[in-house]
């Protein structure tokens, strides 16, 4: 994977210096296609292997993240203000003013470390509600390795079209 990563910074500087349109466009498309399979092994391999060590925590692992990614680390202007850039990041606030991860629509490879890394950023005392399509007991077994069972569940909801359930970081 290291490998990619030369190969990926190489096209990229290729992309910047192309001299003309046919190279630019095929070099961004080679770019595309190799970046895309690295993410995907990131995604499938790496990821959910450091999410699963109780050790690791997922929000000091993307601490400053939005700063790589060009954002400003302005407040936000969007319907919510916790550090996502203008509401996009697919996370909303309960109406009890806790926030809510909806995970049904993310990609079950990275679903567990998703719920993972928003638990880590939960301070001793907060809570999350998550939105599930079923009752998520293999997370929740999960959750309670990684944080030495220091979490309280509560279920807000008990399908059939959704799970909603308060955790809380003891």
């Amino acid at each position: 994977m290291l490998a990619e990563h030369k190969v990926i910074l190489r096209l990229v500087d290729q992309l910047t210096t192309a001299d003309n349109p046919v190279r630019a466009a095929a070099t961004g498309y080679a770019l595309q296609v190799l970046f895309e399979a690295h993410l995907s092994k990131e995604n499938d391999l790496v990821l959910p292997v450091v999410a699963a060590d109780p050790a690791v925590s997922l929000a000091e692992i993307l601490a400053g993240m939005h700063e790589l990614l060009g954002r400003d680390g302005s407040p936000d202007r969007g319907p919510h203000s916790h550090g996502h850039d203008g509401g996009r990041c697919g996370c909303v606030a309960s109406d009890s003013g806790t926030p809510e991860l909806d995970v049904r629509a993310i990609p079950h490879a990275i679903r567990h470390a998703t719920v993972f890394g928003a638990f880590d950023a939960i301070p001793p005392g907060g809570s999350m509600v998550l939105v599930a399509s079923h009752d998520p007991q293999p997370l929740l077994r999960q959750l309670a390795v990684r944080t030495d069972g220091r979490l309280d569940v509560a279920y807000l909801e008990r399908g059939p079209e959704a799970w909603r359930l308060q955790l809380t970081r003891l």
